[in-house]
């Protein structure tokens, strides 16, 4: 006897006070890329942002924003990234694929408004997003 796996479908939800956070983070270092480390819990296939953490010794520019992983402190609460595109594109790019931390990473494009935040997996497929 087989039995089908039901997919659970993933949604991403952020809090509309980490969401400000994150509008004025990339603000202040436009023209250059912003990266945040996202903070939350994910349950039943929603992964619930409640916070944010400044990487240490992030490196960023106009086209890249990196962090070295291993100067993390072990956190179970870290569920992703969260880094701006200048550009204006929301698309992860390939190095962003080839970076990817956590369960999700959120691009927000430029100019930075709450109709500017997308969610991506590791494969490059989108994810719901909402604010709460």
């Amino acid at each position: 006897m087989f039995f089908k796996k039901k997919k659970i479908e993933r949604m991403v939800s952020l809090k509309t006070d980490v969401v400000d956070s994150i509008t004025s983070y990339c603000k202040i270092k436009h023209p250059n890329e912003s990266i945040l480390i996202l903070k939350g819990k994910s349950k039943s296939g929603t992964i619930l942002i409640e916070g944010l953490v400044i990487p240490p010794f992030s490196h960023t520019g106009p086209t890249f924003a990196g962090f070295p992983h291993s100067f993390l402190p072990f956190d179970m609460s870290y569920v992703g990234i969260v880094h701006s595109h200048p550009s204006g594109s929301a698309e992860p790019s390939l190095e962003d694929l080839h970076n990817f931390f956590g369960l999700v990473s959120i691009i927000v494009k430029f100019p930075y408004e709450k109709k500017d935040f997308f969610a991506w997996d590791g494969k490059g497929n989108s994810i719901k997003l909402e604010i709460v």
